[in-house]
C-alpha cells in the first residue's frame, strides 16, 4: 500500500462513513495525513489502525472527548480508564433496564404506578365482586397515597389486606357503596359509620399513622386529599367518611384533621 488509500477507501475499510472520519479529524482523534501530488490525502496502515482504535472505543461507549487521552495513555492509565468506562456503561445499562421495566409495567396498567403488592390488593377487590368504579377509586387512592404521603402507604396497604380477609368487613364495605343512593341525612349512615369504625378499631395496630418529616398542617392536607378522594358531589359518602373519622378520633386514633 505504497500510495495509500483515499478517505473513501479508508472509511469503507474501517466500517465508518467519510463524515465520521472527518469528524475524528476535527476532534484531533486521528491526524490528517499529508496530501499527495494530486492533492488527495492518502491513508497509510498506521492511520487505519488509529481509525480502528477510535471506532472501537466509540462503539464501546467511550465518549469521543475521552478517546484521544485514552489512546495516548500508558497501559496502567488505559486499564484504569477502561474500568471507569465499564462502570459508567453498567450504570447506563441498569438505567435502561429500569426504563424498559417501567414501560413494561405501563403496558400493564396499574403496575406502572404501583408495586406488585398494591396490584394484588386491587386484584383481590375485583375477585371479591367489587365493581370497576370502586376498584378504580381504590387504585387512584393508592397512587395518591404513594405519591403524597409515602410514610403511610405501607400502613394503608396492610389495612386493606387485613380487611379483605375479613368477610364482615368486606360486607360492610360493600354496603357502604349503597350510601351513594341515600340521602345525606339518612340515619342508616350513622349506623354504618359506627359499624365500620368498630370493625377498624378491632385491630388498633393497623390504624397507627406513621409521621413524616413535614409540618402537621401539610400532612393533614395530603392525608385529606387521599382519604376523601372522589367525594366531590357525593355528600352521603363524605358524611359517612367524616363520621367514621370522628369515631376513630373519639377512640384516640390520631386521624389528621383537614
Amino acid at each position: 500500500m505504497t500510495e495509500g488509500l483515499t478517505i473513501g477507501q479508508a472509511a469503507a475499510f474501517v466500517g465508518v462513513t467519510i463524515k465520521t472520519v472527518r469528524h475524528y479529524h476535527r476532534l484531533g482523534l486521528v491526524a490528517e495525513p499529508d496530501r499527495d501530488g494530486s492533492g488527495y490525502r492518502r491513508y497509510a496502515s498506521a492511520d487505519l489502525l488509529r481509525l480502528v482504535q477510535v471506532r472501537t472505543l466509540a462503539g464501546a461507549g467511550v465518549p469521543l472527548a475521552e478517546i484521544g487521552e485514552l489512546l495516548d495513555a500508558d497501559p496502567e492509565r488505559f486499564a484504569a480508564a477502561l474500568d471507569d468506562v465499564h462502570r459508567r456503561l453498567t450504570e447506563q445499562v441498569e438505567d435502561l433496564l429500569a426504563r424498559r421495566d417501567t414501560l413494561h409495567r405501563l403496558a400493564h396498567g396499574d403496575r406502572a404506578l404501583l408495586p406488585d403488592r398494591a396490584c394484588a390488593v386491587l386484584d383481590r377487590l375485583a375477585a371479591l365482586g367489587f365493581g370497576p368504579d370502586y376498584v378504580a377509586a381504590q387504585r387512584e387512592a393508592l397512587v395518591l397515597a404513594r405519591a403524597l404521603v409515602p410514610e403511610v402507604f405501607e400502613a394503608f396497604l396492610a389495612r386493606l389486606e387485613h380487611g379483605l380477609e375479613d368477610p364482615e368487613f368486606v360486607a360492610l364495605t360493600q354496603r357502604s357503596l349503597e350510601v351513594m343512593s341515600w340521602d345525606p341525612g339518612d340515619p342508616r349512615i350513622e349506623e354504618l359509620a359506627s359499624a365500620l369504625a368498630a370493625k377498624l378499631l378491632a385491630d388498633r395496630s393497623l390504624l397507627e399513622i406513621p409521621t413524616g418529616p413535614r409540618r402537621p398542617s401539610d400532612t393533614s392536607a395530603r392525608y385529606g386529599v387521599v382519604n376523601h378522594h372522589r367525594e366531590d358531589g357525593e355528600s352521603s359518602i363524605a358524611r359517612l367518611n367524616t363520621l367514621v373519622e370522628g369515631h376513630l378520633r373519639a377512640a384516640g386514633i390520631g386521624i389528621p384533621r383537614q
